[in-house]
């Protein structure tokens, strides 16, 4: 007996890509071939990365969002839950075809919102217990060094070098270093 597709599992980069493809092309009421000529690509490549088989580089990616007339982090960042965690190497990791360089998109900015980005340092056994913030406040951390707990007050999750989170900060949250010399990035996105 066939079981069906477990609906829990994360789609992958070249699934997230082929259903926004699909969805914006849709969207914007052209044709395959037509957003094939704009992004000056082959119309079967096109295909192929609408179908989730292609690998496309970041060049091709930015050629069909100039083409679709949509910004970047549209192809890559799908609906999140609101506790979302990127441990280092982990994500939709895009390479240049014209240099060593890679990009993994953590979270694209709502059209509506309006960030203030900090640097945290911290030391162990003085855990930041904070109070919510105002109404809306979502709250990403990218750890540079060290550990910490982090997140909410009720459920923060261990992060390590790289690894990244995504929480409410319009509920009591914390930032506990576990180790000397720890740091972080700290974005707040107020909606």
């Amino acid at each position: 007996m066939t079981q069906p597709p477990d609906s829990s599992a994360p789609a992958s980069p070249q699934e997230t890509i082929a259903a926004a493809l699909r969805r914006e092309r849709t969207a914007a009421g052209l044709s395959l071939t037509e957003v094939a000529r704009r992004a000056g690509i082959a119309k079967s490549t096109l295909s192929q990365l609408e179908s989730g088989s292609g690998n496309p580089s970041i060049e091709t990616l930015w050629a069909l969002c100039t083409a679709l007339d949509v910004p970047f982090s549209r192809l890559l960042d799908p609906p999140s839950p609101q506790v979302q965690v990127i441990r280092a190497g982990e994500g939709a990791v895009l390479a240049s075809s014209q240099a060593e360089y890679r990009t993994t998109l953590l979270t694209a900015s709502p059209p509506t919102a309006r960030r203030d980005i900090y640097r945290v340092t911290a030391e162990p056994g003085h855990p930041r217990d904070s109070d919510p913030h105002s109404h809306g406040v979502v709250e990403h951390v990218v750890m540079g060094a060290g550990r910490a707990m982090v997140g909410p007050a009720e459920a923060p999750v261990e992060l390590r070098p790289g690894d990244y989170i995504c929480y409410p900060g319009d509920m009591p949250h914390v930032f506990d270093a576990l180790e000397p010399g720890t740091w972080a990035l700290l974005v707040s996105e107020y909606r």
